[in-house]
């Protein structure tokens, strides 16, 4: 077990005791920063690190030319320890040359700045305060947007301006822009409420995490040139992260959104990719009954001793359930082909020779000895064969798991145990050694709309599960699930 760090429960940071007032920094800190042109303003955000709080060797500052002309060059005003690196072979844009960053960088924590970035004296230290308390999180940092042009600031006087404090004196505030997910964190108590999707709002300019958090998600995905670090967020979920708004200290992004300049190509441009890869933005994916690269669960049937018929029962009401996006895993003893002449109806395993055949054209299905979870989806469900899933069985479950906060759902049938585990559930409980209980929680059932969702008749006076069980709180999660899926 990870001594050092609390469990906390899905995304509530609350419970954590951040270090604060006289303190003695231990951790090292990368700052990685994706830069392509803009001389000008690489040189003031290089001037504003040179003048943080955290200790200097402790800080190494890291900035990756990918494909500059001409080449960037390292300013006079500048953290002690800062290179400039060029971006490994095979790829480009901000999502390698920030994994090519990470790469060539050892800080204990990764600290992604875009190279636009004017940040406060306490920036760094802000961050890594909540570093030095819990090594799972994923801190991003505060910023408002400004106008700039090139030439309006002097790096020089950007050095003394952050070294006295006086930062937030550099632009006028009230003609400065928020960041749009602020009101998903308001919306959300700081975000301690946003549950499974508080990786919405993880942006590139400001965050970071430990260096094996950064591992652990398999770092940014490079094959995404615009909404990476929509993505990353999301990878970072999946391998247990909780997500921490700091608030403590702030930044000024030189010049407008990415996003407000080029508007909605720029959005459609991001949609596909992201919700290829993302299962939980709803908004994102089309409601056509469509398979996706992740799907939003991964159905494992084991076949056991049951009957052809069975299987082959339960496996196509899966797959024609409500939820087209499954993946479905046959979990048995399977043959090998049979190439040698042989009496094809007295072969002891046609049955499941029979389903092997059956299911070789549907994309969805494979066949395996022993299922294991795939990181990327949010949800692994176990079903056993002789079960007899309605058309609301998946999304049953996944609903009741999310308006509950689970990380485990176990129902039990006559046939058998259904378990539905949530992914980044599993993936903190086993970096802290602790149960899912400890992180998410779990409820074990055997009756009520999931078992009826199996095909169990209905309890006596039994509300719908998406109705008065819900109640009061049911419909304030409703509120912030609206935000969210903006």
């Amino acid at each position: 077990m990870n001594g050092d760090s609390p469990a906390l429960r899905g995304n509530d940071y609350g419970p954590l005791v951040r270090a604060g007032g006289d303190w003695e920094p231990r951790l090292g800190v990368s700052v990685v920063i994706p830069a392509h042109g803009h001389q000008d303003k690489l040189d003031v955000t290089l001037a504003s690190l040179a003048a943080q709080t955290y200790p200097a060797h402790l800080l190494e500052v890291v900035v990756v030319d990918d494909g500059s002309e001409p080449a960037l060059r390292l300013p006079e005003v500048r953290p002690e320890s800062t290179r400039i690196v060029a971006p490994l072979p095979g790829g480009w844009a901000s999502a390698h040359a920030t994994n090519s960053g990470v790469a060539q960088s050892d800080g204990d924590v990764v600290l992604r700045l875009d190279s636009d970035m004017l940040v406060f004296a306490d920036h760094v230290e802000s961050q890594m305060r909540w570093h030095h308390a819990a090594d799972y999180l994923a801190v991003l940092g505060h910023k408002r947007f400004v106008e700039y042009r090139a030439g309006d600031l002097d790096p020089g006087a950007v050095f003394e301006a952050v070294a006295a404090g006086k930062a937030a004196s550099l632009f006028d505030v009230e003609r400065s822009e928020p960041q749009w997910i602020e009101q998903i964190i308001d919306a959300t108590a700081g975000l301690r409420q946003a549950d499974h999707r508080a990786f919405r709002v993880l942006v590139g300019a400001s965050f970071s995490v430990t260096r094996a958090m950064f591992a652990a998600s398999g770092g940014m995905d490079a094959d995404v040139l615009l909404g990476s670090d929509t993505v990353f967020g999301y990878r970072l979920h999946q391998a247990g992260a909780v997500f921490v708004p700091d608030d403590d200290s702030s930044s000024w992004h030189l010049g407008p959104r990415q996003i407000a300049a080029r508007g909605e190509l720029a959005k459609g441009y991001r949609r596909a990719r992201i919700a290829n890869r993302v299962p939980e933005l709803d908004l994102k994916r089309p409601r056509a009954a469509r398979g996706w690269e992740t799907p939003l669960a991964e159905v494992v049937v084991e076949a056991g001793s049951a009957a052809y018929t069975e299987i082959e029962s339960c496996v196509d009401a899966i797959l024609a359930g409500s939820v087209p996006d499954v993946r479905l895993a046959l979990a048995g003893d399977w043959p090998a082909p049979l190439t040698a002449r042989h009496a094809m109806l007295d072969d002891p395993q046609m049955e499941a020779r029979l389903l092997l055949e059956s299911y070789r054209g549907e994309s969805r299905v494979r066949f395996v000895a022993e299922a294991e979870a795939d990181p990327k989806v949010p949800y692994v469900i176990r079903i056993p064969a002789e079960a007899k899933p309605g058309p609301e069985a998946v999304s049953s479950l996944v609903a009741y798991a999310n308006r509950h906060r689970l990380g485990l759902v176990e129902l039990a049938l006559p046939e058998g145990p259904v378990r539905l585990e949530r992914t980044a559930a599993a993936a903190r409980a086993r970096h802290l050694g602790v149960g899912i209980d400890a992180v998410w929680g779990s409820a074990r059932l055997a009756a009520g709309p999931l078992a009826e969702a199996f095909g169990a008749a209905p309890e006596s006076g039994a509300r719908d599960a998406r109705g008065g069980q819900r109640g009061l709180r049911g419909k304030a999660r409703g509120v912030v699930r609206r935000v969210l899926d903006r």
